[in-house]
């Protein structure tokens, strides 16, 4: 018996010895950064654009993965920012537009689904935000610490001080820092409107108003569309100056080869034909990602993605089950493996302010991009964005006839189909829905946009469903305009 004894106990040292070692030699779950910009496309020197430099977003790409091809699920704050969230769209989630006054849309407060912070900070991460949040109701999401408010984010020096504070305290758990720089989006409502060309020296050489010329996109100007053209790409500049401080901070730390980061933006330019559109300027993002261990450093992924694959990827990155979402994890495609890349992805938009509902849905392959305007030729939308005046420009005689104008005024009426060959026509000028030689082509992405919506229950599936909420969303925004105005 004595013998039996010690041979059980020697065994259960050798068990408890081989547990330590083993949970010794697992690496530590990786910290998590995760950034956003306000407004940036695609308008950095990583995604070839020929008038800027920016090598800090430049050193992030080359340091890990940058899909050539991402998409936010609607190009309007709130709703990609839910998206981003909870890894769900915007019709699932209920964030169909801004989370402010004075419509104050929101997530499904009867069914809020889980969100990327709260379920870190469950599975024991120190969670911090800085920057805005935009997502309703604010109580879904648990952060340990609110670092800077909004309104102080163009200053990337403070930013990326106070960041570094944080990572520096956190030494006891692994981390989850959710920042959200204010540039490029317009100052709205500020002195002196519009983008601010510097912000406490930054950036040291400004753009000025004709060194970049009209948006692609737009292909209109004048002296105020290139002045906000010029002092946009110069927000552009800050936020590279400030990625390089950041992580300068994270090197500086020594945490920087155990955090994952992730930056995309919330949408494109806000400019006509891009914010609140389903066109590729809207809803095109940067997409880089740096997992160290995982991704293949300088990686130009081919794989279609989404923000809504981010909550997935990030929570199998820290070892958290995923709860049911829309995305799927990119670990793969990180990899290099595009075995089961997507063959199609969609998106969506619904309402911004609440000003005017129009929704549409669009979806695409490595080629070919359909656009479904759900009211057409019963309601219009809207050609305007935060203040832009290229609609205006674009309805002079001086642009009588020309693809610019006739593009705008899809824009605000168009029909109920648009298609587009992206490998010839990037900016959507051309609709071919209704040649007779896309036909095939046409059906082809109606069928696979129909199994989107299907797949993610989208109830305006049912045109009732739709002239419901068309009524009331206008209904409450006509009823708080004429409240405010009395």
């Amino acid at each position: 018996m004595k013998k039996t004894l010690l041979v059980s106990t020697a065994a259960c040292v050798a068990l408890a010895s081989a547990s330590t070692a083993l949970f010794a030699a697992a690496p530590a779950r990786p910290n998590i950064i995760l950034i956003t910009t306000d407004d940036l496309g695609l308008q950095l020197s990583c995604y070839g654009d020929p008038y800027i430099k920016t090598p800090n977003f430049d050193a992030l790409a080359n340091s890990g993965v940058r899909f050539v091809t991402a998409y936010v699920p609607q190009a309007c704050c709130s709703p990609s920012r839910a998206g981003l969230l909870t890894g769900l769209y915007p019709h699932t989630n209920g964030q169909i537009g801004l989370a402010q006054p004075p419509m104050n849309f929101s997530m499904r407060r009867d069914n809020t689904p889980p969100t990327l912070p709260t379920l870190l900070k469950q599975a024991g991460y120190r969670t911090a935000i800085m920057g805005k949040l935009h997502v309703f109701p604010v109580s879904a999401f648990d952060f340990d610490e609110n670092l800077l408010p909004p309104k102080q984010m163009r200053d990337v020096r403070k930013v990326a001080t106070l960041a570094g504070d944080f990572i520096k305290r956190s030494d006891d758990a692994p981390f989850f820092l959710y920042i959200n720089y204010a540039d490029p989006h317009k100052a709205l409502g500020e002195k002196p409107p519009g983008f601010p060309a510097q912000v406490k020296g930054i950036p040291a050489k400004p753009f000025k108003p004709g060194d970049i010329p009209a948006w692609p996109f737009q292909r209109v100007e004048n002296n105020e569309l290139l002045t906000h053209i010029a002092n946009y790409y110069n927000c552009a500049l800050r936020i590279d100056a400030g990625i390089g401080m950041l992580m300068d901070a994270l090197k500086a730390s020594g945490k920087y080869d155990n955090t994952v980061i992730v930056y995309i933006t919330d949408h494109g330019p806000p400019f006509a034909r891009s914010k609140t559109s389903c066109y590729e300027a809207g809803l095109r993002a940067p997409l880089l990602v740096r997992w160290p261990g995982v991704t293949k450093a300088g990686l130009a992924s081919t794989a279609m993605a989404c923000s809504v694959d981010i909550m997935p990827t990030l929570l199998e990155a820290a070892g958290v089950p995923a709860p049911k979402v829309q995305g799927r994890s990119l670990k793969a495609a990180l990899q290099g493996d595009d075995t089961n890349k997507r063959a199609y992805m969609a998106a969506e938009f619904n309402t911004h302010t609440g000003s005017f509902f129009f929704p549409r849905r669009a979806i695409r392959d490595d080629r070919y991009k359909l656009i479904h305007n759900l009211l057409a030729g019963r309601a219009k939308a809207s050609a305007e964005i935060d203040g832009d005046t290229a609609a205006i420009v674009a309805a002079s005689a001086k642009y009588n006839g020309t693809p610019a104008q006739k593009a705008m005024e899809r824009l605000a009426n168009p029909p109920m189909w648009e298609l587009y060959d992206l490998s010839v026509d990037p900016s959507e000028f051309n609709n071919l829905a209704d040649d007779p030689a896309y036909q095939s082509i046409l059906a082809r992405l109606k069928k696979a946009l129909a199994d989107w919506q299907d797949e993610t229950e989208d109830p305006y599936r049912d045109p009732k469903k739709v002239d419901a909420a068309m009524a009331e969303i206008s209904g409450k925004w006509k009823a708080v305009t004429r409240s405010s105005r009395e």
